[in-house]
């Protein structure tokens, strides 16, 4: 079978083999409706292209890295699914990586990357130390962090206000009667964690409280099961909180399967609300009032950063993205 080639999808949509490469490389550097042809005369010849060969040329190939704390999470998820949206309009495909909160797994990971010659990384670290991504820099691979505020001033980053975030779920509770709060979170390692913590001690604070008064339920994992698990424990423990804030909607629906399991009413024994505001908290047995992030917004912006360094390398600057959290009220608390 013959090989179709650039010259012959470019004479088949009447462009220049130029145009062809910059519908493959650059699309949004390539009229709509040129394109429009050009991607037309690419499915009806069956074109396809040398993908080696391209990278070798370039140095690079026509991928980006995204590495997550953990993908099972639906807040990943959504944000996996604003990067791939926008890389897929640009022309890239995206290679996944799930650290699971492991520093070991994600240098593993950013490996992988590199091997591959990716042409950036997007990622969610697992821990506050920045060796490893100037590592990717030296290689040539730009670097924007995701879900989390940038290390210096020399790299792009979009995130959350987590500790605004938290404080608001903690003063909602605080005015709605609560007067003893727990805090169910994950590792401590994490930043969000340490964000989401400061931001509840800011709130007590804030309403003449003692911060040290809160009641903290760390467990190792951010998921429904230790979410249940942390339920547990605060049953075995004597007195309940009146109120919780968890560090994540997978927490606090295990927290509220174990509690209603046990015939705890929610939110008449005890309110109780959650953070990211993923797709199962308003389905929930009860609807769980939540802090809702912009999850695939944080996709789209932090991928729009990577590929405008990538391509645009002599007149890129450096943005620090923060995006406010909303408050999302249901059932679950008072």
């Amino acid at each position: 079978m013959e090989t179709v080639s650039i010259k012959d999808v470019a004479a088949m949509a009447g462009v220049s083999p130029g145009t062809v490469s910059n519908v493959l490389n650059r699309p949004e550097k390539v009229a709509g409706g040129t394109r429009a042809r050009v991607e037309a005369a690419i499915r009806e010849l069956g074109f396809v292209r040398h993908g080696s060969a391209s990278t070798l040329r370039a140095g690079h190939s026509r991928t980006i890295g995204l590495s997550v704390i953990d993908i099972g999470n639906p807040f990943f998820t959504d944000v996996a699914a604003g990067v791939e949206d926008l890389a897929s309009e640009r022309g890239y495909a995206v290679i996944l990586g799930n650290s699971s909160g492991s520093r070991l797994k994600e240098e593993r990971n950013l490996l992988v990357f590199a091997e591959q010659r990716v042409r950036g990384v997007l990622i969610t670290p697992s821990d506050e130390d920045p060796g490893r991504l100037d590592r990717l820099r030296e290689r040539g691979i730009s670097v924007v962090l995701v879900d989390h505020p940038a290390d210096r001033a020399g790299r792009c980053a979009v995130a959350v206000d987590d500790v605004a975030g938290a404080a608001m779920a903690v003063a909602h509770l605080l005015e709605g009667g609560a007067d003893r709060i727990g805090h169910v979170t994950g590792p401590a390692t994490i930043r969000q964690c340490q964000d989401r913590r400061h931001g509840a001690e800011q709130a007590l604070a804030e309403a003449g409280r003692d911060p040290l008064a809160l009641v903290e339920i760390a467990m190792p994992a951010m998921t429904a099961k230790a979410g249940q698990q942390a339920a547990e424990e605060l049953l075995s423990g004597g007195a309940l909180p009146d109120a919780l804030f968890c560090a994540n909607d997978l927490l606090a629906l295990g927290v509220l399967r174990g509690l209603l399991q046990a015939g705890v009413g929610v939110p008449g024994d005890v309110s109780l609300i959650g953070y990211d505001d993923i797709d199962f908290a308003s389905a929930s047995t009860v609807a769980l009032s939540s802090v809702r992030q912009p999850t695939y917004r944080l996709g789209r912006v932090a991928t729009e950063l990577l590929l405008d360094e990538c391509d645009n390398p002599e007149t890129h600057a450096h943005q620090q993205v923060m995006f406010q959290p909303e408050l999302v009220v249901r059932e679950s608390t008072r």
